[in-house]
């Protein structure tokens, strides 16, 4: 039999890829692993089983963008504006400013400051804060966002951009946006959610977000989500056959194993007073 911690635990020193990275872990053998570059979450198991998809394809080299996990794309969504995709944040060091293990419950809290790297890219002062904590069954993901201008705003837009480990695409559905306002992007076509989301060939869509939790079914078990109401949308989306096979970072059936629902800023940039924060979050329960 494995033995059990007597309580939840933090590793620091250790690697992944040769990425420095930090592990919670929980007495039940759930663990959190995340990498100081992104405060990128890696892996998330609990109950025995990885929770979410890594490409096996990244490169790996401490500055490209990781594919999988859960990126922080801050303070751009995509490329929907005049900065690098998905911002600067999935590519910076960030530092870890608070560590706590308690029981059945552990945290790390992950700060990402402007500094001359940021501001060569991005005109803006700011401290950035991810907090990663981990209860049995359960990963929530916040970022605090503080505007340290003395006098202007700061605008941003942006996502927690959750890689949901599925057993089979073909097999998974969604539920819990149904009715709610929707934006096919592979078709520019605007609609309302059917009550369940099926997933054949490429799926790209944005919906207002739902006050309700939403249930991933892959077939052998169901994962259950929810966000802030801080967040307006979120975002669904699986590359399909055919663009998984046109991305350098992803395996040619990658798209079988992924699906992405994620908590996210995209039309109307959020804005923070000078001085002033904003909060989001995400969590993820296994059912």
């Amino acid at each position: 039999m494995a033995n059990r911690l007597a309580a939840a635990s933090v590793a620091c020193g250790e690697t992944y890829q040769g990425l420095d990275c930090r592990r919670l872990t929980l007495p039940c053998g759930d663990t959190v692993l995340v990498a100081l570059q992104g405060a990128h979450v890696l892996s998330w198991v609990s109950q025995g089983r990885e929770r979410l998809y890594l490409s096996p394809a990244n490169a790996w080299d401490g500055t490209s963008a990781i594919r999988g996990g859960v990126p922080v794309c801050f303070p751009q969504f995509n490329q929907r504006g005049i900065l690098p995709k998905h911002g600067v944040a999935r590519n910076m060091n960030w530092t870890v400013s608070e560590t706590v293990a308690n029981g059945d419950a552990a945290h790390i809290d992950f700060t990402l400051s402007s500094n001359p790297d940021t501001h060569a890219i991005w005109q803006q002062a700011f401290v950035a804060v991810l907090r990663v904590a981990l209860t049995l069954g359960q990963l929530t993901l916040t970022l605090t966002v503080h505007n340290t201008e003395a006098q202007n705003e700061l605008h941003f837009t942006g996502a927690l951009h959750t890689y949901l480990a599925v057993d089979d695409i073909d097999l998974t559905e969604l539920r819990g946006l149904g009715g709610r306002p929707e934006w096919d992007a592979v078709a520019d076509v605007h609609g309302l959610a059917d009550a369940a989301l099926y997933f054949d060939g490429e799926f790209d869509r944005v919906y207002d977000a739902s006050a309700n939790p939403l249930h991933v079914q892959d077939g052998t078990s169901t994962l259950h989500i929810e966000q802030s109401p801080s967040w307006a949308n979120t975002v669904v989306w699986n590359p399909g056959e055919g663009k998984c096979a046109a991305l350098a970072d992803m395996p040619a059936h990658g798209f079988a194993r992924m699906l992405c629902v994620e908590a996210a800023q995209v039309f109307e940039p959020i804005s923070i007073r000078a001085g002033g924060q904003w909060l989001g979050w995400q969590r993820l329960t296994v059912s």
